[in-house]
């Protein structure tokens, strides 16, 4: 009875593990659809709707046709002013006014800076007091010499002393000159303590504030023409060496979600060796939004590639997935595509789905699934 007794429990132990293992495989089976009905592999038929069938105008049918399109290649750049300037003092003086601030509008000869003017007022006078005294002294030595000349003519005098009244009025006329060139030198001067606007611009930004000292060379003021703004960028060479001047390219302004058209007006002719890049500069149509020193795109043509765009009345929709109505052997098939940006005139780019010649029709003629 011990051994029967064993030998059953040994028995169940084994068959135990092998009913489970054949249910976990019959279970694994179903999952994997071994039990139900196969379809073999093959292309499905048209849906049988007969085109010939449907009422529709001939505006009603579109046919795909290729277009070639120019792929643009953006490049960062920046906005600058062709016409920029720094106003700075010629000479070493205290400010005594000044008459503009940032973001003041200016027209050229417009007084900017107006320095200390007493002592250079006081130089002109003294050297204009020194030319009257010198004038009057060439005019009493041009009178000796005249009478020297008349007496010398009657030998009256001898020649030395003729000779030594025409040095002193030499002399005199000399001082003369030289007066009058110091004169004209502290005009000059003088006319440095006022500084005026060298061009109709926009005062940019201001660097010192009355009661400074200017120093020679230092500047006091920036300003810009606002109608000289233009768009330079680091071109790569390969891209560089198809512009030409004076072509038309497009630019981008994303801080004020604007686009237009820009006119290369300047190719630097040296690369950068860094970069392995061409400075291009784009002139501009002035907008009164645009600022140096904002950011730009120069969209350069850089290549080109076939597109498709179809009417965007021509494609339904099924959730998130987008299809249209394509005429095949005279029978109406529906077929997804994959569609990519809006284009103008309602036309929408397809990306993959269609070909050239293909002939849809609107989503309605058609029973909806």
């Amino acid at each position: 009875m011990t051994q029967n007794s064993t030998t059953k429990n040994t028995l169940q132990k084994l068959i135990m593990p092998v009913i489970a293992l054949m249910i976990l495989l019959l279970m694994v089976a179903w999952l994997a659809g071994s039990f139900d009905n196969k379809v073999s592999p093959a292309i499905k038929k048209e849906s049988g709707l007969n085109f010939s069938s449907l009422e529709l105008d001939k505006n009603d049918v579109y046919k795909v046709t290729a277009s070639t399109e120019i792929i643009l290649e953006p490049i960062a750049g920046s906005i600058e002013a062709k016409q920029a300037t720094k106003i700075s003092s010629r000479i070493l003086a205290r400010i005594k006014t000044i008459e503009v601030r940032a973001g003041d509008k200016v027209k050229k000869g417009d007084v900017l800076i107006q320095l200390e003017q007493s002592d250079l007022h006081s130089q002109v006078q003294q050297a204009k007091q020194n030319i009257m005294a010198l004038q009057a002294r060439h005019d009493e030595a041009k009178q000796n010499l005249t009478r020297s000349t008349a007496l010398f003519n009657k030998q009256l005098i001898s020649a030395f002393d003729l000779d030594k009244t025409s040095a002193d009025y030499q002399s005199i006329l000399a001082d003369l000159t030289a007066a009058q060139q110091h004169l004209s030198q502290v005009e000059t001067t003088l006319s440095y303590a006022t500084l005026t606007a060298p061009i109709d611009g926009l005062i940019v930004d201001r660097f010192a504030e009355p009661g400074d000292t200017a120093q020679a060379g230092s500047k006091l003021l920036s300003l810009y023409n606002p109608l000289s703004l233009r768009v330079e960028a680091q071109v790569r060479e390969q891209l560089a060496m198809t512009l030409k001047q004076s072509q038309k390219i497009s630019i981008e302004l994303p801080s004020i979600g604007k686009k237009m058209l820009g006119e290369i007006e300047e190719i630097v002719p040296a690369a950068n060796t860094g970069s392995r890049s061409f400075l291009v500069k784009a002139r501009i149509i002035n907008n009164e939004n645009l600022l140096p020193g904002m950011y730009a795109r120069i969209l350069i043509p850089a290549d080109e590639q076939i597109t498709l765009n179809i009417p965007q009345n021509k494609v339904a929709h099924i959730g998130q997935l987008d299809f249209v109505w394509v005429k095949v052997n005279n029978n109406i098939q529906r077929r997804f595509v994959r569609l990519g940006k809006l284009q103008p005139n309602d036309m929408v780019k397809v990306i993959s789905g269609l070909n050239a010649g293909d002939e849809i029709i609107p989503p309605q003629h058609p029973p909806l699934p």
